[in-house]
């Protein structure tokens, strides 16, 4: 059975495009046009994805997403306006998986639906590579889950990638273009502040004092280095 998208855009023409696209390439797309109908939607029969836009006639796309953060990890990918950082560090900060600018290529969105879903899926009914361990810090590849002192902490799919490419190369720095390369598999712009922002988010999720942090540091000028030792006594 195909994965389910869950297209929320008021832009009746355009959701019905891409409905038809992502029927036509393997899923199996339905659409709605306000942010309560999405959200109805969502509840009803949860979607394997959803794709949102920011500009929405009821809530905007960032209430939603908050809402639909305080519901579900459902694999969120947000349409922006061209050229907004600012939208797309806001939708990166309250949850989204990543974000196309509009306007794009069908094929540009398709791509980025495989890849949140591949990091979603990865491990599902495989037994996995084993944990990572750094003190209390437990990274569970397989399960792809992240806990701390046994308590499991919320990462959007792409932060989890991000903090796996950290931790499989603690003590190493890796610049912002490498980790790009690692999670995405593709070069995208060297400045894009996405990684920072996902950063945060991860330091928000593990950290003890996310303004002091012991395991993702930052390298000023360089990048980001996971540290091998990061609790007293580990």
């Amino acid at each position: 059975m195909p994965d389910e998208i869950l297209i929320v855009d008021d832009d009746v023409r355009l959701s019905g495009m891409l409905r038809d696209y992502l029927d036509q390439n393997g899923f199996a797309a339905r659409a709605a046009a306000t942010a309560r109908d999405g959200l109805a939607e969502l509840s009803r029969r949860p979607p394997a994805a959803i794709v949102l836009d920011v500009m929405l006639p009821d809530l905007d796309g960032f209430e939603t997403l908050r809402r639909i953060r305080a519901a579900s990890d459902v694999p969120v990918v947000m349409l922006t306006a061209k050229g907004d950082e600012t939208d797309r560090i806001v939708g990166l900060e309250i949850g989204a998986d990543d974000y196309v600018p509009k306007p794009f290529n069908p094929r540009e969105l398709l791509a980025r639906l495989k890849a949140v879903l591949r990091r979603r899926n990865g491990g599902v009914g495989q037994a996995g590579p084993p944990p990572l361990r750094f003190g209390r810090l437990e990274i569970d590849r397989g399960a792809r889950q992240v806990r701390v002192d046994g308590a499991e902490r919320a990462l959007t799919s792409y932060q989890f990638d991000l903090l796996v490419a950290l931790a499989e190369n603690a003590g190493r720095v890796l610049s912002r273009e490498q980790l790009m390369d690692l999670v995405r598999g593709a070069e995208l712009e060297a400045f894009d502040r996405s990684i920072d922002v996902h950063v945060s988010r991860i330091r928000a999720a593990i950290e003890d004092d996310p303004k002091h942090p012991r395991r993702v540091l930052t390298v000023r000028g360089a990048g980001y280095v996971f540290a091998r030792s990061q609790d007293e006594g580990a």
